[in-house]
């Protein structure tokens, strides 16, 4: 299989192109880093640095840069990382044989941990079991990862997209409210002392978190944690009042909601994928899947 570059290549020397070196591209691609690529595919940094260096020699460019905040492609490296993770996608269908037309191969999601964490895992979940040969990866990084990097190939954000070159499709709304125990609540409601739930230092930054200290900024907060259903778990305990998605709140055993003059807006859903990926059967069985669950539970998130 070659890989075929912009005319602007073709009259430079090229040789037969190792599928290892593209895996090994890919990975590199992906992470940015050779650490973070030979963690992934279990091999070293030498055998990272050979491989690119053979395919750099197959392809007759310079496909990637070194910086010191990691290794960065060149025009040339982004083209390529787009016909790698095509390749990568052929091998992995190649992989699972058979010569029926059901999705086949390996699809990544991206989405935000209480989301993942909290709705779409037992969901995405049953995919497998209607298709098999239909493999599921869900990363949870609360930071968003990379579709022009094929980190991902669906992305599911909150708030809608404002750059990339990506087909954005929204699929609901996610509203908020306060959660706590009945006692809890009963304090908050009588006007006593209480504390808040909300994200630890690291996560500071998200909406959700800023949202509560312009709101609240002498509010005492009593428990810190990463993501929202740690921070739905904390409130089962007593710790305080957690501002939480309805989806998470409504569903989590002995919470119940209370009220508080100020809440935050609705933020929306959007599923991201690249354009090139429209018509991939696999990406388009699954956006379709979370589409459709997203539209029959929407009452859970209102």
């Amino acid at each position: 299989m070659k890989i075929r570059y912009p005319r602007s290549m073709a009259d430079k020397k090229r040789t037969e192109v190792d599928w290892q070196d593209v895996r090994i591209f890919l990975a590199l691609g992906r992470h940015g880093s050779l650490s973070a690529a030979a963690r992934a595919l279990s091999v070293n940094h030498a055998t990272i640095s050979r491989r690119i260096q053979s395919l750099e020699a197959s392809v007759g460019e310079k496909l990637v840069e070194r910086r010191p905040e990691g290794y960065v492609l060149t025009p040339a490296g982004t083209f390529a990382l787009g016909v790698a993770g095509d390749m990568e996608t052929a091998v992995q269908t190649l992989g699972r044989g058979g010569t029926d037309d059901s999705p086949k191969g390996l699809v990544r999601i991206n989405a935000p941990p209480g989301l993942a964490q909290g709705f779409l895992i037992g969901r995405l979940a049953v995919l497998p079991t209607l298709y098999p040969g239909l493999d599921i990866d869900l990363a949870t990084d609360l930071r968003p990862i990379s579709l022009e990097r094929h980190q991902a190939d669906i992305a599911v954000r909150l708030g809608r997209p404002d750059d990339g070159d990506f087909i954005a499709k929204p699929v609901g709304s996610m509203a908020y409210g306060f959660y706590g125990t009945p006692s809890v609540c009963q304090c908050v409601e009588d006007g006593e002392a209480f504390a808040f739930i909300s994200f630890d230092e690291e996560s500071s930054t998200v909406p959700e978190a800023r949202w509560l200290a312009q709101h609240y900024p002498r509010a005492r907060v009593s428990f810190r944690a990463g993501n929202q259903v740690a921070q739905a778990t904390a409130a089962r305990s007593g710790a305080g009042l957690a501002l939480l998605p309805h989806y998470i709140g409504r569903t989590t055993p002995d919470l119940r909601p209370c009220h508080l003059p100020a809440v935050p807006p609705p933020r929306e859903i959007w599923l991201l994928i690249r354009r090139q990926d429209r018509k991939d059967l696999p990406i388009r069985t699954v956006v379709e899947h979370l589409t459709r669950i997203f539209a029959d539970e929407q009452a859970l998130f209102e």
